[in-house]
């Protein structure tokens, strides 16, 4: 091979560093090719992964902002409800309301009297109430709280710890039992029902599985009801924007309840029932609560099923955080093979 020596501005030292830096073969170019450019390649890819990542932190920049942006036109739209009816309580509207409700109310708090006397002998009447009726120990000896006499939907006699016997946190406990039942009874068909119109392939739901929603949010999807496109009324929003409205939903009517049921006697509107069951035309619709007797039974309905309710989300957070799927799928799984798709074998 031919020894080529190239003029070097750092003398001596260029001249060798040019000699030692010849390739001795046809092949070491373009080794030395592949390499730089290899080098490049992966210089380019890390550009790449590096201007995504801030790509994808300017979009959560993003989100946030238009979150926070958005939060003050939440916070206007929750204040409607509350500032419509002081608007109109203090308006000539609201006072002609009034006087027609006060010329009223004397006859429904007298029909409403008469309800609870037919109530309450209903109630002697019925199965599931007073001290005939069933236990939650069924037919074993058990000394049962005094204090328990069934005068209340779904009293079985169940006190072990002793919280009922303040007669006023009794009624307190009995009011949130009430109001986490009925939630749980809300949030489990809001679980299962898209889950289960996306596996019969009804309507194709960008996240159907429940506890997976939120981590969807967070990735920045916009989520559309029913699998309907444009239909995103809060999928579109910000996690931070959900959480507002969810809290605002949740608050406000339980604020109102907290008010008690004459909090909407100012726009002449009279309850006729107490705090857990209002009635009236606007929680009665229906009138289910025009038989005494079906009434109460009612209310004993409501709570077992509520209480199936709350059991079930226990059952739902379990399966999630074991299995990693949604509960009709588990269901599903079990159901195929139930040897194999067990709680047993998952615990293995």
């Amino acid at each position: 091979m031919e020894l080529v020596i190239r003029p070097q501005p750092h003398g001596v030292g260029g001249v060798w560093s040019s000699w030692h830096r010849r390739p001795k073969n046809p092949f070491s170019s373009y080794s030395n090719s592949y390499s730089y450019n290899n080098n490049n390649n992966n210089n380019n890819n890390n550009n790449i992964n590096i201007n995504r990542a801030k790509a994808k932190a300017k979009a959560k920049r993003n989100v946030c902002k238009a979150s926070w942006q958005e939060l003050a036109g939440v916070l206007v739209f929750s204040a409607i409800p509350f500032t419509a009816v002081k608007a109109i309580a203090n308006s000539p509207l609201g006072e002609s309301l009034q006087r027609r409700l006060l010329e009223k109310k004397k006859l429904a708090v007298e029909n409403s009297a008469n309800f609870r006397a037919l109530a309450q002998k209903a109630r002697q009447q019925s199965l599931w109430y007073g001290e005939d009726r069933p236990r939650w120990l069924g037919p074993i000896p058990y000394d049962y709280p005094p204090y328990l006499t069934g005068q209340v939907a779904g009293d079985y006699g169940f006190d072990i710890a002793g919280l009922s016997k303040d007669p006023i946190a009794f009624q307190k406990y009995f009011n949130f039992e009430i109001l986490h039942a009925r939630w749980a009874m809300l949030a489990s068909l809001g679980a299962l029902i898209p889950e289960i119109l996306d596996l019969v392939g009804a309507f194709h739901l960008a996240e159907p599985v429940w506890w997976r929603v939120g981590y969807s949010k967070l990735k920045g999807e916009t989520l559309e009801y029913l699998g309907i496109p444009g239909l995103h009324l809060a999928g579109s929003q910000g996690v931070v924007v959900i959480a507002i409205c969810q809290a605002i939903l949740m608050v406000g009517p339980e604020y109102a309840r907290y008010c008690g049921i004459e909090a909407l006697e100012p726009l002449g509107i009279y309850l006729p029932g107490d705090i857990n069951y209002p009635g009236g035309a606007l929680f009665d619709p229906l009138n289910l609560s025009n038989d005494p007797l079906a009434f109460e039974e009612l209310k004993v309905k409501e709570i077992k099923n509520g209480r199936l309710a709350m059991i079930a989300w226990l059952g739902f957070y379990a399966q999630a955080a074991f299995t990693g799927k949604g509960p009709v799928q588990n269901l599903i799984d079990h159901v195929s093979d139930p040897f194999h798709n067990n709680i047993f074998q998952i615990l293995n």
